[in-house]
């Protein structure tokens, strides 16, 4: 009897951290926004800059309290950056999930599949023609849309090489991935070694590839925004199919899952929220590493939950971190991706040896 009450209870409060998980991570989110928005050059008190945006959507009207100058801050410099750092880290995460459900491997890394080295490239080939920042879309430099595309050929090269005969082996796409990321990095460093062009932008370049929020208007979150929700929706809808995914790909093929087709639908889906990622921040890694551990270990391995809850862990984690890495030796900013290494690999390790052999997958 006692065993069969501690088994109700067990579940139940499973059920209740399940149901509980997004809201309490929604409102994280929304204090480390509010908490990255107030903080930077000029302190603003949070307690204004959440009334400022509040008065700013039109939804209440609250009677102002502040100087004009703080709005101007608040509304045009930091809020657009700081959603800016929400989208790149609720795409990471995100993505991250996916391409562990895809690949059945909790070490798998959104960048794993050549798309950082892709991304590497494509922004080491404008970067040796100046002339070509002149160019711009929807507000990102030809650096971010080239980044965008150099992700998007480089997974599209990598399932490729990865597809015999319609059939794309999980190992086979991790070693194609692994081979296509070499090479390109290797072309990379070839262009900057012969390179004499580039000059006193080699430093802007190594700091693009450290990582660095790069969304600062509201036409880049606006189409920021877009791509990743769209990627989030489509994620929870292919949710299912993840979870078949991890009875193995005979049981999902028996229970009437296209595998094949699902493989290819996930890792594009995957790869768009990587590529949307990359184009905003540059090489920002661990996030989508650290984020669908944490939240498997804590809402269990059901991706319909656990998409949801990465994205906002994820969102979370690079606010946080862009916020370390604008303030700890301001007014200079560390790289992001520096920052998230230093945070997430402690934290992922310690992750690890908490969960012991308890770790659900």
């Amino acid at each position: 009897m006692t065993q069969i009450a501690l088994g109700w209870k067990s579940k139940s409060m499973a059920r209740w951290r399940a149901i509980g998980g997004v809201p309490v991570l929604t409102l994280v989110l929304i204090l480390a926004i509010v908490l990255g928005t107030a903080i930077g050059a000029t302190n603003i008190s949070p307690l204004y800059t959440a009334q400022i945006i509040l008065n700013a959507t039109h939804l209440v009207h609250i009677p102002q309290q502040w100087d004009a100058v703080d709005s101007i801050i608040i509304l045009q410099l930091r809020l657009p950056r700081v959603l800016g750092a929400a989208l790149i880290g609720a795409a990471l995460g995100a993505s991250g999930t996916l391409f562990q459900g895809l690949l059945r491997n909790p070490l798998a890394d959104p960048l794993l599949l050549g798309t950082s080295s892709g991304a590497a490239l494509g922004v080491t080939i404008v970067f040796l023609s100046p002339s070509l920042f002149v160019i711009s879309w929807a507000g990102f430099s030809l650096a971010a849309l080239m980044a965008f595309i150099g992700a998007l050929v480089a997974v599209a090269l990598v399932y490729r090489l990865a597809t015999r005969r319609g059939q794309t082996p999980v190992v086979t796409l991790l070693l194609a991935g692994v081979a296509v990321s070499a090479i390109l990095t290797a072309f990379q460093t070839l262009l900057v070694s012969l390179s004499t062009r580039l000059g006193l932008r080699l430093n802007d370049l190594y700091g693009w590839i450290s990582g660095n929020v790069a969304v600062g208007t509201w036409q880049q979150v606006g189409v920021l925004t877009t791509l990743v929700a769209l990627g989030l929706v489509a994620a929870i809808a292919v949710a299912p199919i993840l979870d078949a995914f991890a009875l193995g790909e005979e049981m999902a093929a028996y229970v009437g899952v296209r595998v094949e087709a699902a493989k290819l639908g996930i890792v594009i889906l995957a790869a768009l929220l990587v590529a949307a990622a990359v184009a905003g921040s540059g090489l920002v890694g661990f996030v989508g590493l650290v984020a669908p551990h944490l939240c498997r270990m804590a809402f269990g391995p059901r991706h319909r939950l656990l998409l949801p809850t990465a994205a906002l862990a994820g969102a979370i984690f690079v606010v946080l971190a862009d916020l370390i890495a604008r303030s700890i030796v301001a007014p200079a900013e560390l790289p992001l991706g520096v920052v998230t290494a230093l945070v997430g690999g402690p934290f992922f390790i310690w992750l690890l040896g908490r969960a012991g052999t308890a770790y659900r997958w």
